[in-house]
């Protein structure tokens, strides 16, 4: 994988029309943003353009536009909220066409170190169909030089993330990353690629599924693989452990046999719980208080049900942590949404925060969890993507990363 890619470092954009692809992917309710992480992350980078005198023209996605362009789901909060952080007027292109006459206007009326923002790019329809041929030239059109800074946009080979890249090159312009999409790859890529050892893994979540190549291609990598969350009760199902009501995948037991097949093989260390949080119910709602009993893994009841990894495997987890220098968490260990069903998460958690390694939380539910559980400041790195960082574990390569120019 590609990992030395151009930055706005490396590029003079004084007087140029820079056509920057951020993550404005923020949580709005009745139209106020609700956390504002994804717009202070892409503030270096805006910023960095805005001094050295480009014209600087912001697009991004919001929501998932199921049923066509809407109030709902229009970029106009990001903007207010981008002209308060910047102090300065952040001009809103409110067309759902995006790309129309609108704001080729406001573009062309652009002096040095103004800012332009796009309306939400999904309101052009599939943007990764034929039509995103044509999205992907009109987005082109309208700047000189294109940066991707939407790492969580990074895997998806859509318009405004890859498309673009092609029809900026053909009029000899740059494709580079910005601060938030380099700093990425610098961790994610280091991790993978070359990490400093001993390097541990840790997968959790609901489901092997969603995990499968991550799991293989980390086992291949790190030194001693963590498996918790839901997904550790199909492993422990394929060694014949009695699972109880445990969230399970039985179409995966024979991968789970190769994993760890694959794990002996290979010399390296998978450790499975070997205690459990069961609960007699699921609660309802998730958060409600729960009663919980710990059983070993090899005395768990059939009818309970497994919902966090239990104190020792807690404690035989944050052992494996103490002495690594490098750490890839991707996935809470149990239902942390529930504060009784959360302290497996917590203990590993707090395992990280207090380690010298480098500490690289793989966005989603686990980056989710770190922040809420307040141990967010003590990591190295928190990805912003979710599905991005999880194929870049994978080892694949991503479209948004793959399209920029080489260093």
């Amino acid at each position: 994988m590609g990992l030395n890619k151009k930055s706005v470092d490396d590029i003079n954009v004084k007087g140029k029309r820079v056509l920057v692809r951020c993550d404005f992917n923020v949580p709005l309710k009745e139209g106020e943003i609700t956390d504002e992480t994804r717009i202070t992350a892409a503030l270096p980078t805006i910023q960095k353009l805005i001094n050295d005198g480009g014209k600087v023209i912001l697009c991004s996605h919001l929501g998932k536009v199921k049923n066509g362009p809407n109030e709902g789901e229009s970029l106009a909060p990001v903007a207010k909220r981008l002209s308060e952080k910047l102090g300065k007027e952040v001009v809103f292109v409110s067309d759902y066409n995006v790309t129309g006459d609108a704001a080729t206007a406001a573009v062309n009326a652009m002096n040095e170190g103004d800012v332009v923002l796009l309306q939400n790019t999904r309101f052009r329809g599939a943007e990764e169909t034929k039509n995103g041929e044509a999205f992907s030239k009109e987005l082109a059109d309208l700047a000189d030089v294109y940066v991707c800074d939407a790492f969580g946009s990074s895997h998806r080979a859509h318009a405004s993330v890859a498309g673009v890249t092609k029809f900026i090159r053909e009029k000899g312009g740059d494709n580079v990353v910005g601060y938030l999409m380099q700093k990425e790859i610098n961790f994610l890529g280091k991790a993978v690629e070359d990490p400093v050892r001993p390097f541990v893994a840790i997968l959790g979540g609901a489901k092997v599924a969603d995990k499968l190549n991550v799991i293989s291609n980390l086992l291949e990598k790190c030194d001693t693989l963590i498996i918790g969350g839901g997904m550790a009760y199909t492993f422990l199902k394929a060694q014949g452990y009695e699972i109880g009501k445990s969230l399970v995948d039985d179409t995966k037991l024979d991968y789970c046999k190769e994993m760890i097949a694959k794990a002996e093989k290979l010399g390296k260390k998978l450790l499975l719980p070997v205690d459990s949080v069961t609960v007699a119910e699921f609660p309802n709602p998730i958060d409600a208080p729960v009663e919980t009993a710990v059983y070993d893994v090899e005395a768990m009841p059939a009818d309970r049900e497994g919902c966090d990894i239990g104190p020792k495997t807690a404690a035989l987890y944050a052992d494996a942590v103490k002495s690594a220098k490098t750490v890839v968490w991707n996935g809470p260990m149990g239902v942390f949404e529930n504060p009784i069903l959360a302290e497996g998460t917590v203990a590993v958690a707090k395992a990280l925060a207090e380690t010298d390694a480098t500490t690289i939380i793989g966005g989603g539910d686990s980056a989710a969890a770190v922040n809420q559980l307040g141990f967010g400041d003590k990591m190295s790195h928190i990805s912003t993507g979710g599905g991005a960082s999880l194929e870049f574990l994978e080892g694949k390569e991503l479209p948004g990363v793959a399209a920029a120019d080489e260093a």
